[in-house]
Order: C-alpha cells, then structure tokens, then sequence
C-alpha cells in the first residue's frame, strides 16, 4: 500500500484530480525503464487530469501528451505538489 512518504510527497497514485506535481523519484520496479523512456523522470511535470468512474486507471498529462495509468504503477512514482496558482 502506497502511504504519504514525507511532509511535501506522495506517491501519484493518491494526487487528486486537477493537481500538478513534480516527479522526485521513481521506485524500483519491472515499469520504472518504461515509464523513464516515456519521460517520466525526477523534475518532470504531470498534471492529474481525472479518473475512470470506478476509480482505476487514472489520466495524466506528462510531456504535453495524455497517458492513462493504473493506480498500482501511479504508488511506484513518488511526486511533491507544486504550489496552486
């Protein structure tokens, strides 16, 4: 289970929709190249845009392209919030 990793991060999985974050890291796992070859990567901007009625998989906006993600591969990507506008 994904839980909140310090004062200012999280894993992407518990972001809510309509919220930026920056990529800080990503943990270890068979996804991580896959993720990195997309552009996902420590400083990247992704932007949650919302997710399906039952909750899985969500929609992200990263690198000016959207990317629907399931909630299991979002808790391996650990993200701070920027700041609202």
């Amino acid at each position: 289970m994904a839980v909140v990793v310090g004062q200012n991060k999280m894993t992407l999985n518990h972001v809510r929709a309509g919220s930026s974050v920056k990529v800080e890291y990503l943990e270890a796992s068979p996804l991580k190249e896959r993720l990195m070859s997309m552009g996902v990567v420590s400083g990247t901007v992704i932007k949650v845009l919302s997710s399906a009625p039952l909750g899985d998989p969500m929609e992200i906006n990263v690198r000016s392209y959207n990317l629907a993600m399931r909630r299991k591969d979002a808790e391996k990507i650990v993200v701070s919030l920027l700041p609202t506008a």
